[in-house]
């Protein structure tokens, strides 16, 4: 690996980690990232061209995921983190066989996080992550007592990467969402997509006070930490800027990304290598 400054870099400690999700909704892990590890760097990825990928096929999510983790082993990265619960759902177990970097998912720290709060449990997801009941079975395997319910909210990321979270459609939508939860008594409502935090002024106020909001990206980054200590790959010198790629439009995340960052990015177009399923077949997708 080589440095900013094209130095060969020998501190594996010094790497960046990488974050990648669909589009905006991974800047929630980012500013996690930015809180809890300020001395690390970040290499974060939007596949916005390829968005939503609450939609897609399990076969879909598989290929875009080892194509993502194929460029950032390219990019040196030290430790991947899915800042997407649909590509944790669907992939996460098949890639870590696949690639020699830790990679860490939102599902497992999100359940813990939730049966930690309550016992009656809501979980807003992409309709493949509901679809997939990732969140369910990993929570039954926490607390077998607790009760969960899950709901697709397919037009939540569509109505946030257009930047309409103020619009009065999308409080229409999250009321429609939420109702079958409410109507259980949901005591815990968890975050299913890293985009959905970005809803919690729409959310606050249609959920009781007491209904605790339980956000992944904070669990997934304490996660993350643990993991850098356990392989002692802390980076200990200076931190470089976050780099940003997507392999859409650079301009348009770079303008929708300017209220959760405070300032306007710098974004890179990625061209993403294509695997042939010869390399790696998607048979193994069920």
């Amino acid at each position: 690996m080589t440095s900013n400054n094209g130095q060969p870099t020998t501190d594996k400690g010094q790497q960046r980690i990488g974050i990648f999700d669909s589009g905006i909704g991974g800047l929630t892990v980012l500013r996690e990232l930015y809180r809890q590890l300020p001395n690390e760097s970040i290499l974060y990825f939007g596949d916005t061209a390829r968005l939503p990928y609450g939609t897609r096929t399990p076969a879909e999510i598989l290929q875009f995921v080892r194509e993502i983790l194929y460029w950032m082993e390219q990019q040196g990265v030290k430790m991947v983190i899915m800042a997407c619960n649909t590509s944790s759902a669907l992939a996460l177990e098949i890639v870590r066989s696949e690639f020699n970097l830790p990679i860490l998912g939102l599902i497992l720290p999100g359940a813990r996080a939730a049966v930690e709060q309550g016992q009656r449990i809501g979980v807003i997801a992409t309709p493949a992550t509901a679809a997939s009941n990732a969140y369910r079975r990993a929570i039954l395997e926490v607390e077998p007592t607790a009760q969960v319910w899950q709901v697709g909210c397919p037009e939540f990321v569509p109505l946030i990467e257009q930047n309409r979270i103020s619009d009065p459609y999308t409080s229409e939508v999250a009321r429609e969402y939420l109702q079958p939860l409410l109507q259980q008594g949901i005591d815990t409502l968890v975050y299913g997509c890293t985009h959905y935090p970005h809803l919690a002024p729409v959310l606050r106020n249609i959920l009781p006070r007491s209904v605790k909001l339980i956000d992944p990206a904070v669990h997934v980054v304490a996660a993350a930490a643990q993991e850098l200590e356990l392989l002692r790959l802390q980076n200990t010198h200076t931190t470089l800027p976050t780099r940003f790629g997507v392999s859409g439009s650079p301009e348009q995340f770079a303008q929708l990304s300017v209220p959760w960052l405070g300032c306007t990015p710098v974004v890179e177009k990625v061209y993403l290598p294509t695997l042939s399923h010869s390399l790696m077949p998607l048979e193994t997708v069920e």
